[in-house]
Parts: C-alpha cells; sequence; structure tokens
C-alpha cells in the first residue's frame, strides 16, 4: 500500500485528468448507484457543529450536486459555491441547482478568492487529490477565520475483498489505492487547522455477485484508475480465477465490499 503522508511518488495515485474524464463519462449513471456515497455524505452532513450556520459555503468535488441541493435545503439562507474537476459532473448538475455558482477547478488550487467562504463540504472526492496539504492549504486560505471544513475520504483497507481476490488471480493492479489514515492524521495536525473530530468508519455493501460489484464501481467512474493497471480486456480466466477468489469472502447476506471511510471536521482559527 502506499502511504501518502509524504509528497507522493509519481504514479502513486491516478492522473487527475483520467479522474476528470472518467467521472465526466459517469454523470448520467453515477446517483443510479451512488447510495453509499449518500450514505457518507448524510452522516458528514450529521457532524458539522451544531448551530452552525454558514452564510457561505462550498460543495468541493460536488459531482452531480446531490449535497449542494442538501446544502441548500439544511441552509436555505446561504449562498453555495459546487466545484469539480469534472466538466460532465457540472453539465449535469447545473440545471438541477442548489447552489447558486457551479465552477470548474481543482481542490489543489481552488480558482477562489481569500476568505470567502464559511463551510467547505467535501464527500468522497478528496481521496483522487494525491497533494492533500495542498487541499488543506487552499482551505485554510479560502476559509473565513472561525470557517469549518468537513470532508470525507476513503483510507488504506477500503475494497480489500476485492484487491487480494485480485492479487490470488493474477497479481495485477486492478483496485484504486488510497493513502492510510496515519496520513490524514498527520497532514491535519500540520495543516495549521484546528482539529475538531477526525476519525476512521468501516462502510460495508454487500453484492450478490462480483459482476454487480465491478458494475457499479464503473456506472460510479470509480473503477481502476491506476498507473500500472492492466491494459486491454481482462481475460475470462483471469475472471473465472477472480470469482473463484472473491467466493471465500462470502457471508450470509452476499459478498461483502469495505469501504475504510475517514470523516474530518477541521475549523480555522479565530
Amino acid at each position: 500500500m502506499t502511504d501518502l503522508s509524504h509528497p507522493p511518488l509519481p504514479g502513486a495515485l491516478p492522473d487527475k485528468r483520467q479522474v476528470a474524464a472518467s467521472f465526466s463519462r459517469a454523470a448520467s449513471s453515477y446517483d443510479s448507484v451512488a447510495a453509499l456515497q449518500r450514505d457518507v455524505g448524510g452522516e458528514l452532513l450529521g457532524r458539522l457543529p451544531s448551530g452552525f450556520r454558514p452564510r457561505r459555503w462550498l460543495d468541493l468535488g460536488c459531482g452531480t450536486g446531490y449535497f449542494s441541493r442538501a446544502l441548500n435545503t439544511v441552509f436555505p439562507q446561504g449562498h453555495g459555491v459546487a466545484l469539480d474537476i469534472a466538466e460532465g459532473m457540472l453539465n449535469h448538475a447545473r440545471p438541477l441547482g442548489g447552489a447558486e455558482h457551479f465552477v470548474a477547478g481543482d481542490a489543489e488550487r481552488m480558482p477562489l478568492q481569500d476568505g470567502c467562504c464559511e463551510l467547505i463540504f467535501s464527500s468522497l472526492a478528496v481521496q483522487w487529490c494525491a497533494d492533500f496539504a495542498s487541499v488543506l492549504n487552499e482551505a485554510q486560505r479560502v476559509l473565513q477565520p472561525g470557517g469549518v471544513m468537513a470532508f470525507a475520504s476513503l483510507c488504506v483497507g477500503t475494497l480489500d475483498e476485492l484487491r487480494e481476490s485480485w492479487r490470488a488471480a493474477d497479481g495485477m493492479v486492478h483496485v484504486n489505492r488510497f493513502r492510510a489514515f496515519t496520513a490524514y492524521q498527520q497532514l491535519c495536525a500540520a495543516s495549521g487547522l484546528r482539529v475538531v473530530s477526525l476519525e476512521r468508519r468501516a462502510h460495508v455493501v454487500y453484492y450478490p455477485d462480483v459482476r454487480s460489484l465491478t458494475h457499479e464501481l464503473k456506472a460510479l467512474g470509480a473503477h481502476n484508475l491506476n498507473p500500472g493497471r492492466p491494459g486491454g480486456l481482462t481475460g475470462r480466466a483471469r475472471i473465472v480465477a477472480l470469482v473463484q477468489a472473491y467466493e471465500q469472502f462470502r457471508q450470509a447476506k452476499g459478498l461483502p465490499a469495505t469501504y475504510q471511510v475517514v470523516y474530518g471536521v477541521l475549523e480555522k482559527p479565530l
């Protein structure tokens, strides 16, 4: 596994242009299979400080805008900006509303003014950012004093059942890599933002078969984007080996897929 507590090695995470293109292609199918994403974002909303009423908020990595619309409902007096690196997602989200502005941009270099937001909300987006320290630096710049950054991300241990099954099948890289939870701890502690809470929680989703899981990952745009991934079509023999290996994990509810979710709430000092 790759620990990204230090600057990442070249090729450790997917090229963000490939990430943007993959999620753009998935814009129309994303919401139909995003039950986990809705659960995680809902959990993150519930972790916002009690009584917090931001007048200006940013949905960072807004995707289809599901949580932009939720934020608009929760904070009707607020003004929202939805930002994503994937133009296809923004094109899907814009007609559905929720935010006043939909902006194409990179979380590591936000095209926003200093001190323009009281809340940065980011659910299952920053795991695609190789330089999370830059994301935190940008959050500190964009937030007003007393402002809050609430994020949910993925860490090492995510999709380990699929990773181990592929390793048994052919030993090649088929599953996206994520940074370690200790890296989140170190980077948040060094960010200059006050850590209100930071914890890891496992979410387990069950599937009737491997095909259902891999289809969902593709529909989300979150299938294998790693450098070093095998090119071309996956041979039938390898698929059979994958299915056989994954069956070792089967439980009464079906085949488990574990997502290790990091929930963080940070505050910019006054």
